[in-house]
């Protein structure tokens, strides 16, 4: 993949072609070519490198930026992904996929999933749409408004007027599956007064099963690796009255539970890569009004549907199974609860989505004679979802199959025997199964007008400036299956999620040019929320030509991210969870000890006793949460020795507090309890309250707080150097990022978790280095390219050093791609992807593929086709 460091970059041209204005990604002013020197940390992914790169959807390439790391939903990714199965996203310095800000040809775009979401789902835009990608790689919350912590993303797409091009592509890996399929249709047309660009998209990608590239789970065994499995046994795993814990296997016999001759291989049922397919279309243009004045519109319309299997369900997770002696299907002759039994006669669960999105943006753009730019504009966008399961139990009806006295009766639920590898009979089976169906949506309304050029003459220069508003409406919803919403389905509970929240902004941006080789950049903006109130962010910075090729710059600024729908309004759900009170028996504890002179002052009567080992604890979204806050610096140079060779480096440094997280209601107990003097937020009523006659804790929240503090740093490089070899013209790009730190404190007073350098089972991968480095050369017809990215070593952060699997080493993928054009209108690509098939690493904390799926290559060498043909 080509990443080039975008210092000039050109957005339009005046007809005369004398004077050219531009725009990048960072900034809302257009200036004129020779006053601008530099924009920042940006790189950009042009159509080229595009092409190149064999990618069949934009989070592949996203995903493969070296300033990308940590978790974030894919085509390899089966599970949950911020309140989104099938969605794919990507996720900027690591610090999560809702502090990324993604934008279409610098407009938001609507959250995307099947409701109430937290982020961009980048299927809704077809890559056959794209003409370029510009990634600023630094905070942009006083030039974009809220969720631009970690970056912005901006997604330009083709010019109106271009296309009257069929692309066909087709490719597959090269053990025979995993086939995809694209067809991209464009129709560009001028007319007079205006410009036009129709298209039609369609792409397919078929599954890969994951017992094809991991037959089975892996265990470390020292430093060997055996197949392992879930404690989830297809026969029933179960603790006898004697304290005995044994699983049946064929007609009714039992024996001594083992986890590596019991375990359940879920491998053969799931897959590597899951199927997606999008049908889309597209129509973007202008009409000219009057002159240098016209009327904008762009649309956009994408149905995805897509699949994820899942491991035959469970029982006993959510209820326990208590079978008694004498029940008939018990042959211990004990008493006993069935801890985990699989109902693998079932089959796996057919996890699915459906979802539309439509976009429409209109408005009105023109120049004034006096060079001064304006725009108004209308956005409208709307995503709905149908997802859902096959194969769920309904718990309800499982008690009925146990029911001895009543089951097999005329009218009643047929007898259940789950003690036994295919125990249970196909009526039995029946009974207790159904399709649960969920539904929601993202809705998005906004307004938006700006203002951009030069304010006046300074001795350097023309001092550049821009100005807008813009209010915006976010909503989202969330319908659960009725099933689901009364926890009677074998899946995790859920409540329904409604909400919306309204926001009003003003900007300001100045570009001065102190000196003929100084610059200073400065921007506000003010946010006011009908939720939250009023923020402030800014952003300042300079660019400095210090002495011929060498140009320093440097960027502060204030960003902030304001709660997702599902962090405020998701569903408020009261649970019976596991919980220690450090009240408990206070008395009894040495009078001058922290917690004896806590729970004394708090109130908690002598002789308190806590009644069980569990407390009712409200979890699920929280109306109280406040925006994050982010401070972020950025320091480089870019050293230009001549006009073919351009090097970059860049530190950066981002600090987020108020950081959103939900901390268990057993941990805030202890925490309170053992700070001197109750001193500790989670002493408050927000936390827990007691009641004061009895000391009972009659109300525990593990809801999200503001209460985290997260920062990280390290160092961006770049290089782009341009040369001739043999009458080839010859490019190498390098673009690497170093990740210095990465550390998270969940809550005041609480340890610092280091992350930098780490594998981690839920986060995801954060290696010290990121890199990828592309050759690419042309003469003629001929043209093609040979990428390498690397993964730097990374230890897993809950590895156990004596066994495999505690680190991962650094690996390197090749890629390479060939493209002839036959003709000015015929051309033919091919592109072929870790070409060398390089194999994942086993991790230890990962069980999906045995590692960690959203950083390495599970599926192996893969080749794209490509036919294009312009007409």
């Amino acid at each position: 993949m080509l990443l080039t460091h975008a210092l000039v970059l050109m957005l339009a041209t005046d007809a005369d072609n004398a004077m050219e204005r531009v725009q990048v990604t960072g900034s809302r002013i257009n200036l004129r070519q020779e006053q601008l020197a530099g924009v920042g940390p940006v790189a950009v992914i042009d159509q080229d490198a595009i092409l190149r790169s064999g990618a069949t959807s934009l989070e592949t390439l996203l995903q493969q930026l070296p300033a990308s790391a940590g978790a974030a939903g894919n085509q390899g990714n089966a599970y949950w992904t911020a309140n989104g199965y099938g969605t794919a996203q990507v996720n900027l310095r690591g610090l999560g996929i809702n502090r990324t800000l993604v934008l279409l040809n610098g407009r938001r775009l609507v959250v995307g999933g099947t409701g109430a979401n937290s982020s961009v789902d980048l299927n809704m835009i077809p890559l056959a749409l794209v003409e370029r990608i510009e990634v600023l790689k630094d905070g942009a919350s006083a030039v974009y408004g809220a969720d631009a912590l970690a970056g912005v993303v901006n997604i330009i797409t083709r010019k109106a007027g271009e296309g009257n091009e069929l692309a066909l592509r087709s490719g597959a890996t090269t053990r025979g599956d995993g086939d995809s399929h694209a067809a991209d249709g464009t129709l560009g047309w001028r007319t007079a007064q205006g410009a036009w660009t129709a298209g039609l998209h369609f792409s397919r990608q078929e599954s890969v099963p994951m017992a094809s590239r991991a037959p089975c789970p892996l265990a470390a065994n020292g430093m060997q690796l055996v197949c392992s499995g879930s404690s989830s046994t297809a026969g029933g795993r179960a603790r006898l009255a004697d304290g005995r814990r044994v699983n049946f296997i064929e007609g009714g016999l039992y024996e001594p539970y083992d986890v590596l001759k019991h375990g359940f291989n879920s491998n053969t049922l799931l897959n590597a890569v899951n199927p997606v397919r999008r049908l889309g279309a597209s129509l973007f243009g202008q009409q000219a009004l009057a002159p240098g004045h016209a009327w904008f519109n762009e649309l956009l319309y994408v149905e995805r549907r897509s699949e994820q299997l899942a491991s035959p369900g469970t029982l006993g997770v959510f209820r326990p199974m208590a079978i008694a002696a004498a029940h008939p299907t018990n042959p211990t002759g004990q008493d006993l609860v069935l801890e985990r039994r699989r109902v693998a006669e079932a089959g796996p669960r057919d996890f699915f989505q459906r979802t539309r999105t439509a976009r429409i943006v209109s408005g009105l753009r023109g120049r004034f004679e006096n060079g001064w730019e304006w725009s108004a504009s209308l956005n409208w966008a709307r995503n709905t979802g149908i997802d859902g399961s096959t194969n769920v139990i309904n718990l309800d009806r499982v008690a009925a199959t146990l029911d001895a006295a009543n089951c097999g009766r005329a009218g009643a639920a047929p007898c259940g025997n789950y003690l036994g590898l295919n125990s249970l009979a196909p009526a039995v089976l029946d009974y207790l199964h159904t399709t649960i169906r969920d539904e929601g949506g993202n809705a998005q309304r906004s307004f938006q007008a700006s203002l951009s050029g030069e304010m006046m003459q300074l001795p350097a220069g023309a001092i550049g400036f821009a100005a807008g508003v813009e209010v915006r409406r976010e909503q989202g919803w969330r319908d659960p299956d009725p099933l689901v919403v009364a926890r009677v389905a074998n899946l995790n509970a859920q409540d329904r999620v409604a909400g919306k929240y309204l926001a009003r902004e003003a900007y300001a941006e100045l570009a001065v040019p102190v000196l003929a080789a100084l610059r200073v950049n400065a921007a506000g903006r003010y946010s006011h929320y009908d939720l939250f109130g009023a923020q402030w962010t800014y952003k300042a910075g300079l660019d400095w030509q210090v002495a011929g090729p060498l140009k320093l710059r440097a960027n502060r600024s204030r960003a902030f991210r304001v709660p997702t729908v599902p962090e405020l309004f998701g569903g408020v759900m009261t649970q019976a969870l596991t919980t220690s009170d450090p009240c408990n028996r206070w008395d009894s504890l040495p009078a001058d000890s922290v917690v004896y002179r806590n729970c004394r002052a708090d109130g908690v009567p002598a002789g308190y006793r806590q009644l069980g080992n569990t407390t009712l604890t409200t979890a699920g979204g929280n109306l109280a949460l406040r925006p994050e806050l982010a401070q972020n610096r950025s320091a480089g140079l870019v050293w230009t020795p001549s006009r073919r060779v351009t090097l970059t480096a860049d530190y950066f440094d981002i600090r987020i507090d108020n950081a959103i997280e939900a901390v268990p209601g057993s941990t805030k107990l202890a925490i309170c309890y053992n700070t001197p003097e109750l001193a500790h937020v989670f002493c408050g009523a927000a936390s827990f309250t007691r009641d004061p006659a009895t000391g009972d804790i009659d109300f525990l929240s593990s809801q999200p707080e503001n209460v985290a503090q997260q920062r990280i740093s390290g160092v961006d490089l770049g290089a782009l150097v341009d040369f001739s070899l043999a009458d080839w013209r010859m490019s190498l790009a390098l673009d690497a990022t170093r990740l210095q730190r990465f550390e998270v404190t969940p809550y005041p007073g609480g340890a610092t978790i280091a992350y930098a350098g780490k594998i981690t089972g839920g986060r995801g991968s954060f290696a010290h280095w990121r890199s990828s480095a592309v050759l690419s050369a042309g003469k003629g017809a001929w043209s093609g390219s040979y990428g390498l990215q690397l993964i730097g070593k990374a230890d897993d952060i809950n590895g156990v050093a004596a066994n495999a699997g505690a680190s991962a080493p650094s690996v390197v993928y090749h890629n390479a791609s060939l493209r002839y054009a036959a003709s000015a209108a015929l051309t033919l690509s091919l592109a072929v992807e870790n070409l060398w098939d390089r194999k994942a690493p086993f991790i230890q904390s990962w069980i999906d593929g045995n590692t960690d799926t959203m950083t390495y290559d599970l599926l192996g060498r893969r080749w794209q086709l490509r036919l294009a043909y312009r007409f």
